[in-house]
C-alpha cells in the first residue's frame, strides 16, 4: 500500500546514521537544515496517506449507514405488506392478498441484500479501523522523531560552533608562540640594560672629575700653608 511504503521511507530516513552523513558535508548545518525538510517533506506525505485512509474508512462507514437505513427500511415493508396480505386473506381476498405476500417476499429479499453489503462494510470498517490506528501510532512515532532530530541539530550545530571556537583559540595560540613575542621584549630588556649602564658610566666618570677637581683645590690650599709656615720661620730668624 502506499501507506506503508511510505512511512517505510521514512523509516530508512530515521534509521539513517547521521553523523557519518555529515562526514563528507562541507557545511554540517546545511546538511542537518536538509535532513530535516526531507524528512518533514515525508511526514507530510505520510500525513497526507493517513488523512486519505481515514477519509476512505469514513466513506465505508457512511456505506454501512445506509445500508443499515436500507436493510430496516425494507425490512419494515415486508412487514407492512405481510400485514396487509394477512388482512386481506382474512377478508376472504385471498388473490390479492398472495400479491403482498409477494411483495413482502421481494422485500425480505431487498433487506437480506442489504444486510450482506452491511456485513461486508463491517468487515471493511474493522480492518481499516486497525489499519488507522497503526498509521496514526506511526504518525505520533514520526512526529517525536521529527522533534528528537532537531534536538539532535540543534546540539550538533553547538558542538561544532564550540569545536571551531576552540580550534581558533588553539591556532591563535600556536602563532603566537611561533611568533615568541618574549624574543622582542628580551632585545628591548637589552637595549635598556646598555643605556642604563651608560648612565651609571657618565656619573663615575663625571663623579671622578670633581673629585679631581676638589684634590687638586686641597693641594692648593696645602702649598699656601707651607708658604705661609716657611715666612714664619724666617721671620723668627
Amino acid at each position: 500500500m502506499a501507506q506503508t511504503s511510505i512511512l517505510g521511507r521514512v523509516g530508512q530516513l530515521l534509521r539513517a546514521n547521521i553523523n557519518s552523513l555529515l562526514d563528507g558535508a562541507e557545511d554540517p548545518e546545511k546538511m542537518l537544515d536538509q535532513l530535516i525538510r526531507d524528512f518533514t517533506n515525508n511526514m507530510s506525505d505520510a500525513e497526507e496517506a493517513v488523512a486519505q485512509t481515514i477519509g476512505n474508512l469514513r466513506m465505508v462507514e457512511d456505506d454501512a449507514k445506509e445500508a443499515r437505513e436500507t436493510a430496516e427500511d425494507w425490512g419494515a415493508k415486508a412487514v407492512a405488506a405481510s400485514k396487509k396480505a394477512d388482512e386481506l386473506r382474512a377478508e376472504g381476498n385471498t388473490g390479492d392478498a398472495d400479491k403482498f405476500d409477494t411483495l413482502a417476499k421481494l422485500a425480505l429479499g431487498r433487506q437480506i441484500s442489504f444486510e450482506n453489503q452491511l456485513k461486508t462494510f463491517e468487515t471493511q470498517i474493522e480492518q481499516q479501523s486497525a489499519l488507522v490506528e497503526q498509521l496514526k501510532a506511526g504518525l505520533n512515532k514520526m512526529r517525536t522523531r521529527r522533534d528528537e532530530l532537531v534536538q539532535k541539530r540543534d546540539e550538533l550545530v553547538a558542538r561544532a560552533k564550540m569545536a571551531q571556537a576552540q580550534t581558533q583559540v588553539q591556532k591563535t595560540i600556536k602563532d603566537v608562540s611561533v611568533m615568541d613575542p618574549t624574543s622582542e621584549l628580551s632585545h628591548y630588556e637589552e637595549k635598556v640594560r646598555r643605556q642604563e649602564a651608560m648612565a651609571r658610566g657618565m656619573a663615575e666618570v663625571n663623579a671622578n672629575s670633581l673629585d679631581e677637581q676638589f684634590a687638586a683645590l686641597d693641594d692648593a690650599e696645602d702649598e699656601v700653608e707651607v708658604e705661609a709656615r716657611l715666612a714664619a720661620l724666617k721671620a723668627k730668624k
